[in-house]
């Protein structure tokens, strides 16, 4: 595995028990391994674990949701077989809520609304599909304008649904796509493997105690926003 030792040093552990484990991923680490060999976000948490425990075997972590390589945010993992099936399920059912920000280019016409369209899975990006395509899913998302500049807007976003790239695609379909996100027609890069789109909260139920917790990421250095930072 290659490490690359720079985005690595900007994880963070943001909440951890017996039966949890929430990270801060920086953009450009995947969430699980991929063909590049880098050393992915899931692997991380696992020599973390076995070190700070002095674990001699192998470390259970279990992988119940991702999000995107460029994205940067929250992400849960289960530290217990328990744990990692009752929190699948919540994701199965829509029970968690996430929220994401977003710097887009240029100001929506309606400060806040639905975006609700068929995508399917092309060469590494998700299309814009017909109902009646039998790769289409249905996607759908709930923005809200935060904030605007000439030419800028940051908007928090809660999916409604968990489809490939679906913020980015749904996003640049209405002619705002995110801030950095080339493969979704910005005309702007931003740091090198980011896109500004990041996974703001996650609230669930815990999977063993009778209580709902929300993670919150903190705001990365790098965040371009306002753009002056960008």
């Amino acid at each position: 595995m290659r490490l690359r030792s720079d985005p690595y040093s900007k994880i963070k552990v943001l909440y951890e028990d017996n039966h949890l484990l929430a990270l801060f991923k920086p953009a450009g680490i995947p969430t699980q391994g991929d063909i590049t060999g880098d050393l992915s976000l899931l692997d991380w948490a696992r020599r973390w674990v076995g070190k700070k425990y002095a674990k001699p075997g192998a470390v259970y972590i279990g992988l119940v949701h991702r999000i995107d390589r460029p994205v940067q945010g929250v992400v849960v993992f289960a530290r217990t077989s328990k744990a990692a099936a009752r929190l699948s399920e919540q994701f199965r059912n829509h029970t968690v809520r996430k929220t994401y920000l977003a710097v887009i280019h240029e100001v929506p016409k309606k400060p806040e609304g639905d975006i609700m369209l068929y995508l399917a899975k092309g060469r590494g990006k998700s299309l814009v599909a017909s109902q009646d395509d039998p790769r289409a899913k249905l996607a759908g998302l709930h923005y809200r304008v935060i904030d605007s500049v000439t030419g800028f807007c940051l908007v928090e976003v809660d999916p409604i649904t968990g489809r490939h790239h679906q913020i980015r695609a749904s996003l640049a379909q209405i002619g705002h796509p995110i801030l950095g996100d080339i493969k979704y027609g910005s005309p702007a890069r931003i740091n090198p493997g980011a896109i500004a789109l990041l996974a703001s909260t996650i609230t669930c139920r815990h999977p063993t105690r009778d209580m709902t917790i929300t993670i919150e990421s903190p705001l990365p250095q790098d965040w371009p926003w306002p753009p002056s930072r960008a």
